[in-house]
């Protein structure tokens, strides 16, 4: 049985996205949200959450978005990591890395395809 990814990296940048996009989902609606019943802020995912498509499918542009979109999640991640206390502190740690993976499984499955691409262009 043959993998629908290309490289193990797109698979890792994959998983890590839909891991992140579940974990922010849970994290403010039940397991930590900033109020009792769960917050608004669960939306912070759909940006991620309607880039999965293009990123199960290996879309380049996709995964040049994805890589520069989880940036964000990266830096909520740490903000909220220092700041917050309890449960929520673990939440935003978890999403720093999962934030991490994803953006070094972006940019280490696109990499070769940009040398590639640099390499066709003419040198003036």
């Amino acid at each position: 049985m043959t993998s629908h990814f290309q490289t193990r990296w797109h698979a890792l940048a994959f998983i890590a996205a839909l891991i992140l996009c579940l974990l922010g989902v849970y994290w403010e609606w039940l397991g930590a949200p900033l109020r009792a019943g769960g917050t608004l802020l669960v939306i912070k995912v759909l940006p991620l959450a309607a880039c999965l498509l293009g990123l199960w499918r290996g879309k380049l542009y996709v995964l040049q978005i994805v890589s520069m979109l989880v940036l964000l999640y990266m830096s909520e991640g740490v903000i909220r990591g220092m700041g917050d206390v309890g449960a929520s502190r673990w939440y935003a740690w978890a999403e720093f890395v999962l934030a991490w993976v994803c953006f070094f499984g972006c940019i280490l499955h696109v990499r070769p395809y940009k040398k590639a691409f640099k390499a066709t262009q003419v040198k003036d």
